[in-house]
This record gives structure tokens, sequence and C-alpha cells, in this order.
């Protein structure tokens, strides 16, 4: 999508701040600026190279390996749990250590605030759209409850920079990770303002983790839901990583068939389920004019239903993504399209897949009966149930 289309700022403004609490502010995400995003895109591409991802592979296998370990307490068949609820505690926990040097634990502290402020603050972003939310009758806690958890991620936030400045003034050597790359923008700037900079630690801390968590529980439910392509996908697993416990970047190229399923995955249910562009001059598309300053919707979710556009749309078939089949170009973008996609996609998929190929390791799961499968819109598109598993060792 080109930069002379905008992110619509009266949209992407409802999420600078919530409730009057500054949220995203000018983030990566938010900032709808072209020149302040390329300037910050720019400072920011180090930390997503393919040398630095490569490098993550050993955070990846280490905190995937805690995930497992949590999952054989669990693992005798009969005890129920949600996966979203596991996903969310593992990529909060990859994503602390990674972009920001922080030892979360939250996989194995029951007790760490941080999963439930995301989800308070995500829900905050959906009831924010009603007008006058914080003023209605019985929604105060609710509107305390996100204010605090937005204060808490902001701060927490000011307290890792603070730290990192510190050790780099004590001649501690930086390493090349998002907050590195954040501070030196920040260095570059005439003006510097530790408000903007918090505003990306936010949101890298949120979208870095929140959105994958979303991926691999939808595909937990969907291979569930599929034993034919389940055994499928395990029977590659098992064949390119056999019973070694450490996954190679190598090895990741070699799942082509979970690849596959991924991306199936994305298509029938995207964490972001699209993008907004404002058109700021009158254009005419196909004899349809369209007002300037007119705010357009391109979905994602919409388009990978439609048959339009696939066959049997919602059929869940990972196929569609085989190297022979034709490309779904411009109605398939889970990490939007063009100079804006998304930073993250790469290292996303990366620490998807390791997290995905270990759980297809070592254990069968199956969906506890009687859950409805619906979506929630929360912030991002999530399982409303939370996809409850039963687990046995393989």
């Amino acid at each position: 999508m080109s930069p002379q289309y905008p992110k619509d700022w009266l949209v992407y403004g409802r999420i600078f701040n919530i409730f009057g609490e500054r949220f995203l502010g000018n983030g990566l995400v938010t900032v709808c600026d072209h020149e302040h995003w390329h300037k910050q895109r720019k400072i920011m591409d180090p930390a997503f190279s393919r040398t630095y991802l490569i490098g993550l592979m050993e955070t990846f296998n280490e905190k995937a390996e805690e995930l497992m370990e949590k999952l054989e307490e669990k693992a005798d068949g009969k005890k129920e749990f949600s996966m979203l609820t596991m996903m969310n505690r593992v990529t909060m926990d990859i994503i602390a250590k990674v972009a920001f040097g922080l030892e979360l634990n939250a996989l194995s502290d029951d007790q760490t605030p941080f999963p439930h402020a995301v989800t308070r603050v995500l829900e905050g972003i959906t009831k924010a759209r009603i007008p006058f939310m914080q003023y209605i009758p019985g929604k105060q806690k609710l509107v305390k409850e996100v204010k605090e958890s937005v204060r808490l991620l902001r701060r927490v936030g000011k307290e890792c920079l603070d730290q990192r400045r510190e050790a780099i003034r004590n001649g501690k050597e930086a390493t090349v990770d998002i907050l590195t790359q954040i501070l030196k923008g920040d260095a570059l700037e005439e003006i510097r303002d530790d408000e903007n900079i918090v505003d990306n630690f936010v949101t890298f801390f949120v979208a870095g983790h929140e959105t994958t968590a979303n991926q691999l529980s939808f595909t937990v439910m969907a291979l569930a839901q599929h034993p034919e392509i389940l055994e499928r996908v395990q029977a590659e697993v098992d064949e390119v990583l056999g019973a070694k416990r450490d996954i190679d970047y190598e090895d990741l190229g070699k799942l082509t068939y979970l690849s596959q399923v991924l991306k199936e995955s994305l298509r029938l249910y995207p964490p972001v389920p699209g993008t907004i562009r404002r058109l700021e001059k009158e254009h005419i598309i196909e004899g349809v004019r369209i007002p300037a300053n007119t705010a357009l919707v391109f979905s994602t979710y919409i388009m990978g239903r439609m048959e339009r556009y696939f066959k049997d749309p919602l059929t869940f078939n990972p196929d569609r993504f085989s190297k022979d089949a034709p490309k779904p170009y411009y109605c398939y973008f889970p990490f939007s399209l063009g100079p804006r996609s998304c930073i993250g996609q790469v290292f996303a998929q990366m620490e998807a897949k390791v997290v995905m190929a270990k759980l297809l390791q070592r254990f069968e799961f199956e969906l506890v009966p009687g859950q409805s499968f619906k979506l929630l819109d929360a912030g991002t598109i999530r399982p409303l149930d939370g996809v409850m598993c039963k687990l046995k060792p393989r």
C-alpha cells in the first residue's frame, strides 16, 4: 500500500490513548505521518535483519522448551486447559527477552500482572469505540482497570529504558535488539522525548506477542478439527526433527507443510483483520467515485473468506499455499502490504514454527467438547473460548 495513502488518523488516533491515558502514541503501528514513520522504520530495521533473527533461535528454543515442560505437567489426557493462555505466556516471555532483555517468566509465574494487563488494554481498545464509555454507569471499574494496565505497561517501559541507558553509560556493550534501536533513534532527535520512546516499547510488547499467540491457538484448534492434516504435519515434523530437542534455523526451511498450515490459519483467522487508509483526494476506482477524505477499509479477514478469491473458502486447506498453487495476490495480507507491512512478520513466523514444531513433536491434543469456536474481537481477533484442550504425550 502506497505511502501516499496514509493511515486514517481518526481511527489510529483512538489508540494513541485510551480513556485519556497515552497508550501506543506515535509508535510504529499508529503513527500516521509518513516521514515520522519512515524515520522510525529505518532505525528499527537492523533489529529484524536475517543475521539478528538467526541469532534468536536459541531464545526461541529455550522459551518453547519451557512451554513444553509446563505442558508435560498437564499431559495426562484428562486435564483441561486454555491453549490461548499458554501461548500468550510463552510469546510474552519471548518478546520480552529478545526485544528488551527482560526475563518476565510469565510461564512459571502465575501472579505476573502482564498477561492480565495486556488483555485489559486490548479490551479497552474495543470498548473505547463506544461513545462516552467512561461515563456509562457500571463501566467505571473496567475503565479504571484499563487505565491502570496502560500505566503499568508504560511504567515498565520507562524503567527498562532507564536501566539500558545506565548500562550503556557504564560501558556495557549494547545488544542489537529493539530496545537498542529505539534508543539510537532517540539519540538522533533534536528534542528527546521519553514518551515517544515508551510508545514503541508498548507497541512491540503488545503487538509482538498477542498476535502470534492468537495464531498459534487458532492453528491448534484447526489441526484438532482436521485429524488428517494433523497427521500429515506431524509426519513432516518427525521426518525433519526426529527426536532432537533444539531446532536449527536450517530446519525451519524444511518444514514446508507446517508453513502452509500456519499460512492457512492466518487466512481463516487473521489476528489483525485488516488495515485502514485515507484517500486525501477524490478517486474513481472501476467507475465508483470515492470522495476526498474517505477512509477505506481493507479486510484480509473478509477477503480470505470470499469464494471469489479462494475456492471453498471456509474449508481449512493448507494446500492452498503449496509451491505449485496460484499465489493469492492482494487478497491475503495478514501482515498488511507495502512499505507499512509488519516489520516483525519473519520474526513472528520463525517463532510460531519453533513453538508449533515442538508441540507437534511431543504431544497429541484434542479439543474439549462444548466449545463454540466463535471469534472474539478484542483489539485483535482471538478464539472466544480460549481453545480448551487435553494433551497426551506422543
